[in-house]
């Protein structure tokens, strides 16, 4: 299957991933100009990455920075109906001094999709 197809047969469920995703941004309680980016399906760059295990071909998505020098977040489509994301977010948590705010992650199946931030204690 091409990549346009991967792209296409995937575009729902990763609309609703991109969705999760922001939504656990949002949940940290960031003001309305702290977060510059969100993840969006139709701004990521795809590629197709090969499964070493079933040979089939794994769809890749990857979101990069205004200036597209670095990675910012990355969504993976497993061929056995899995997936998984990370999206950087790389602030001081809103809400809680002491905690870092690495990312928000996602995983799971179309039927049962988890996310979660990813928090980091701050050096003392």
């Amino acid at each position: 299957m091409p990549l346009s197809e991967h792209i296409s047969k995937n575009r729902l469920l990763a609309e609703c991933i991109c969705q999760r995703l922001s939504e656990e941004i949002n949940k940290l309680g960031f003001g309305d100009t702290e977060i510059k980016h969100y993840p969006h399906y139709d701004q990521a760059d795809f590629v197709l990455i090969k499964d070493p295990y079933t040979g089939d071909n794994n769809l890749t998505c990857h979101w990069y920075d205004e200036s597209k020098k670095m990675r910012i977040g990355r969504l993976q489509f497993n061929s056995d109906g899995t997936f998984y994301a990370e999206y950087d977010v790389v602030k001081t948590h809103p809400r809680k001094a002491n905690w870092f705010v690495e990312g928000v992650t996602a995983w799971g199946k179309a039927e049962n999709i988890k996310s979660e931030a990813k928090l980091l204690p701050m050096p003392t």
